[in-house]
């Protein structure tokens, strides 16, 4: 996973007056839109399933066109374990914090899914070279709050760090539920109240003004950590739920069954315009896109007899399965709230939608920059005449690209 830093701010004014200073990002996703472009981008780099013994590391990548060193790694921050699994990323401090003059968007905030570790990277005192601030250490998180697998981190507006997590010690998706950080990164609590865990837990997404926070499923650590098995789907080892919590109480109101149409709901978005009460979820197996939204008694729905937008599954050779689904792992909506862009883990494509018709969304654009069905893999798709193709994926600075669309930011 990306996430994007940027080094210089614009300034603003008023009639020659300087303003108050302000927190960090911006007083609106619309603000946000029309400030500087980032100039470096953090990835997150990990050598899980390789087989090679080394620690993951923290890659700085020069995104400045004007610079001699555009488009190339600059630095690498080696994590100080094995092991870890770097996972998804997030910040201390954000668009959240942005009324207190006092907040810092400084650290980068780094959970090792299976080490059960969180690790702070400064990135203000030197952001081409970041460095190692602190270790929350998996221990600590067992002892106060009874967690691990640490996955999703958001900042909130309070300056605590809120980090689902997705098992107990042993692997268990019964033991999941979200870790509260204060603003130095101690352990502070767990958030959701006594008998109001999750089934499972993946991402968040918060949304004050409606007084709700919404979490997705994706599966027991003791199933995922080994491989995906189809059949631990069907063992009741993955979910197909979304968890709706009164915000900023930590108490479940109602839990949705997306059924068939949303296995492995991965990760949720709620529009950013923050007076509507409207968003997706992206479930990964079914390869859906599933619009929910806040009834007039305050509950809150899918729309169960159709999804917004289904991927198709292809006829494929060579491959584990007859089948072969997009596996939608991510999605991202614009700014302004016109466009939603999803990533095909497995076809290797990235779509992007509009959405100003948030029940109707149309497809305006497409490419495929990788996967399994790129030209020269052994894996080919099949028409319904039974002749075979696969798809075009561009070369950048004359390398191929391996894999696939996993995260996009």
């Amino acid at each position: 996973m990306a996430t994007g830093t940027v080094l210089a701010t614009a300034g603003s004014n008023s009639g020659g007056k300087s303003c108050c200073k302000s927190g960090p990002g911006y007083a609106s996703p619309l603000a946000a839109m029309f400030g500087p472009r980032e100039k470096l981008i953090y990835v997150t780099a990990l050598y899980s399933g390789t087989g090679l013994e080394k620690p993951d590391y923290l890659a700085t990548v020069d995104v400045d066109p004007n610079s001699p060193t555009y488009s190339s790694v600059i630095h690498r921050l080696k994590m100080p374990y094995i092991g870890d699994e770097l996972h998804h990323t997030g910040w201390n401090s954000c668009s959240s914090c942005h009324g207190d003059a006092f907040a810092d968007r400084r650290f980068l905030v780094l959970p090792g899914l299976i080490s059960g570790r969180i690790y702070a990277i400064d990135t203000k005192t030197d952001p081409k070279a970041p460095s190692l601030y602190k270790v929350v250490e998996p221990k600590e998180i067992l002892e106060k709050a009874g967690l691990a697998f640490p996955h999703t981190s958001h900042c909130l507006a309070t300056g605590d760090m809120l980090v689902s997590c997705l098992g107990d010690k042993e692997g268990n998706a019964k033991g999941n539920g979200f870790l509260l950080l204060d603003s130095d990164f101690n352990v502070k609590s767990r958030w959701d109240k006594p008998g109001h865990s999750p089934m499972f837990g993946y991402d968040f997404w918060y949304q004050p003004r409606f007084n709700t926070m919404i979490s997705t499923s994706w599966g027991a650590p003791k199933s995922f950590s080994k491989g995906f098995n189809l059949q631990h789907v069907a063992d009741g080892l993955y979910g197909s739920h979304l968890h709706i919590y009164k915000w900023p109480e930590g108490e479940m109101k109602q839990i949705i069954d997306l059924g068939n149409t949303g296995l492995l709901p991965l990760e949720i978005r709620f529009l950013h315009d923050p007076s509507k009460d409207i968003g997706y979820v992206g479930s990964a197996l079914s390869s859906n896109m599933i619009r929910f939204f806040r009834n007039s008694d305050d509950t809150w729905s899918h729309e169960a007899r159709r999804v917004v937008i289904s991927v198709k599954p292809l006829k494929v050779e060579n491959w584990i399965l007859p089948e072969m689904p997009g596996l939608i792992t991510d999605f991202l909506i614009s700014l302004d709230d016109r466009f939603f862009y999803f990533v095909n883990w497995l076809h290797g494509d990235i779509r992007q939608y509009n959405i100003e018709d948030p029940k109707n969304p149309v497809l305006t654009g497409q490419i495929w920059v990788g996967g399994l069905l790129q030209n020269g893999s052994p894996v080919k798709a099949v028409r319904e005449d039974g002749s075979t193709y696969q798809f075009d994926v561009p070369q950048i600075k004359g390398k191929s690209l391996r894999g696939g669309p996993q995260m996009i930011q």
